[in-house]
């Protein structure tokens, strides 16, 4: 039989998305699974994405430019002006989603061998894409009893080699709901420019964040221009998940040039979903403040009802719409599986994600799992009552 290539074999399962065929299973035998586990909100797209791809009168449906169309870009730079980012067309290379901006991103800085620095608990995914790209993840460890706060700098000072290429952040935190202060991206603005790193942020959730605090993006920093490169998707902003539209913004014109190489290896990005971009950034900023108002509610429900748990423990998000919450066991894997193959309350039951994968550093994040608060009040009640009852039982 034909051999499967080392990197292959050394790419991670997401976390998210390994326990499906037990979910499906579940399904199949009739019972209902309310998923917790991944990052799908159940907030409608904004109507005018979906009316100008319906309402748009394209005839041959050809490629766009491999950095995405212009007017896209410009009324997407824009949008970075009006956020106090400031950045031209220019500086914006459209991507299949945030996880092709990242894939590029590595691509562009590192080589195999290379390292990049990322605060653990991190997106999952990210190990993913440092795999294909040969480059090692560098976990330095952010602590559930500070919510997860960015690691003293001198903590990054002592991961820092000869290989290290940059420093990798999510702006507010997936899997965390963390939200970096303007003082923690200060210090980490320092520290790049000391050791001439590349801060890459992560900030596909820059819109949701809560209790009256402000995103303050890498890109806001003075003097940073050549090392900031910003990760953007309109996937959670719009509720657009299947659009697939992201983007990579840099002023570093070096590294724009070099990412465009890659863009034009894949030819260009979606040209309806791009309609549907472009058209959602006319949406008002209404629909951010309800749907912002909706999540704070279904946080504090979350956390409220959680916290009445005997035993569980909550880090406190400030943005984005996860959590991680601490389980009074020793392997939430197995009860993570356990859930969807074995119990049931009315015949329901709860799909979370085993937060031990979002962790580089191996036997951390054992007992706890992030929930993704996607779904409204009610159903987050019952669901957290079906992890009580399940919990009473399986330590039972």
């Amino acid at each position: 039989m034909p051999s499967i290539s080392l990197k292959g074999l050394a790419m991670p399962e997401s976390p998210i998305r390994k326990l499906v065929p037990f979910a499906e299973e579940a399904k199949r035998k009739g019972a209902k699974v309310i998923h917790l586990n991944i990052g799908q909100p159940d907030i409608k797209t904004p109507k005018i994405a979906l009316e100008a791809v319906k309402n748009n009168s394209i005839e041959v449906l050809a490629y766009s430019r491999t950095e995405g169309s212009l007017e896209y870009r410009q009324k997407l730079a824009q949008y970075y002006i009006k956020n106090d980012i400031h950045v031209t067309a220019e500086d914006i290379i459209v991507t299949t989603g945030g996880s092709e901006a990242l894939s590029f991103a590595m691509g562009s800085i590192a080589d195999a061998g290379d390292e990049i620095i990322i605060p653990e608990p991190f997106y999952a995914n990210y190990n993913g894409f440092a795999t294909a790209a040969g480059v090692k993840v560098v976990p330095v460890i952010s602590d559930f009893e500070t919510n997860f706060a960015l690691p003293p700098i001198a903590e990054f000072e002592k991961l820092i080699t000869p290989k290290t290429k940059a420093i990798v952040i999510c702006n507010p935190g997936n899997p965390t709901g963390y939200l970096y202060s303007s003082k923690e991206i200060e210090e980490l603005t320092k520290i790049v420019k000391a050791h001439d790193l590349y801060l890459i942020a992560d900030e596909v959730y820059r819109e949701f964040v809560y209790d009256g605090a402000e995103h303050h993006s890498i890109l806001q920093e003075e003097g940073i221009e050549d090392h900031a490169i910003i990760i953007d998707s309109v996937s959670k902003i719009y509720s657009m998940c299947g659009a697939r539209i992201g983007c990579l913004v840099s002023k570093n014109k070096k590294l724009i040039s070099t990412a465009l190489k890659f863009a034009q290896a894949r030819l260009s990005p979606p040209t309806y979903a791009q309609i549907a971009a472009e058209a959602a950034l006319a949406t008002p900023d209404s629909y951010f403040e309800s749907v912002k108002s909706e999540y704070v509610e279904r946080r504090n429900v979350l956390i409220e009802e959680l916290e009445k748990i005997e035993g569980v423990r909550v880090a406190k998000p400030q943005g984005a719409f996860y959590c991680i919450a601490e389980l009074p066991l020793r392997n939430a894997d197995d009860f993570a599986q356990w859930l969807l193959e074995d119990f049931r309350v009315n015949n329901e039951t709860v799909m979370v994600a085993p937060a031990a994968g979002f962790y580089a550093t191996k036997g951390l994040g054992q007992n706890q799992i992030r929930i993704a608060y996607v779904l409204d009040v009610e159903k987050l009640k019952r669901a957290v009552f079906i992890i009580r009852e399940a919990l009473k039982s399986y330590i039972g």
